[in-house]
């Protein structure tokens, strides 16, 4: 395990960790920090991080010729680690959400996932994959537009556990995927994991606000496949909505 760096209160792990990053910091190096003043997510969209979640960016070494895989990697090793930790059912939402899902309940968004790519110094190609989990997050600290649409670890197992215990898990996670699509069988067998947890499948999904089909599974390099009433779809990009989330 690499250096850990924390902070109360930072702008951006993800940032901060790109900058350890471009100075040469090892596999395994990570920034935590209990509350971020600008946090990011994908499509530039903001992470909206208030007090109560784990904020996590951790740098990674994944072969290239994989790199799409690794968003997928990290949610589905996350989801498998909360499910047998917490005793309900996490999965992944195209490409980086992890959702709990229950019974009769829309799914919500529990954690997300972000990887930057950083390529210099040249040769030292890193990805950085910021994980950012709501733990004890009440639903009152997030923004109205989010209150009915995310959930928190405290609100669905009985004893909510501790923000050092989610890093932990986090981290050994994160760690497990990136490994995970090295060597001879580790991609085909990280894409099993990864369509073992993908959310939606036999779903309807909006793309980018449009409905574009129903969902029936991953491709070969990771994207997002989709049935358009008769013609396979594939999606690689944007800002993908699944009915039956919050």
């Amino acid at each position: 395990m690499g250096p850990r760096e924390f902070h109360d209160r930072l702008s951006s792990t993800q940032d901060r960790a790109i900058e350890l990053a471009r100075t040469g910091a090892p596999e395994g190096t990570r920034v935590v920090a209990r509350q971020q003043t600008h946090g990011r997510g994908r499509l530039d969209h903001t992470w909206t991080s208030p007090p109560g979640g784990l904020y996590v960016s951790i740098l990674l070494r994944a072969p290239p010729e994989h790199l799409t895989w690794l968003p997928l990697a990290l949610g589905a090793r996350l989801a498998q680690e909360f499910t047998d930790q917490y005793s309900a059912r996490f999965s992944v939402k195209w490409p980086n959400d992890l959702l709990v899902t229950r019974p009769s309940v829309p799914a919500r968004k529990v954690a997300g996932v972000l990887v930057d790519r950083v390529v210099d110094p040249p040769g030292a190609a890193v990805e950085v994959a910021g994980i950012g989990v709501n733990v004890t997050t009440r639903r009152d600290q997030f923004p109205g537009e989010l209150r009915d649409r995310a959930s928190s670890l405290a609100e669905i197992v009985g004893s909510p556990p501790s923000l050092d215990a989610v890093e932990t898990v986090v981290v050994r996670s994160a760690m497990r995927a990136a490994i995970g699509l090295q060597g001879t069988g580790g991609a085909e067998a990280t894409r099993k994991l990864c369509r073992r947890w993908l959310f939606g499948v036999g779903r309807r999904a909006a793309v980018d606000g449009q409905d574009s089909g129903t969902i029936v599974g991953l491709g070969e390099e990771g994207e997002l496949l989709l049935d358009g009433d008769g013609e396979r779809v594939a999606i690689r990009a944007g800002d993908v909505r699944v009915e039956g989330v919050a």
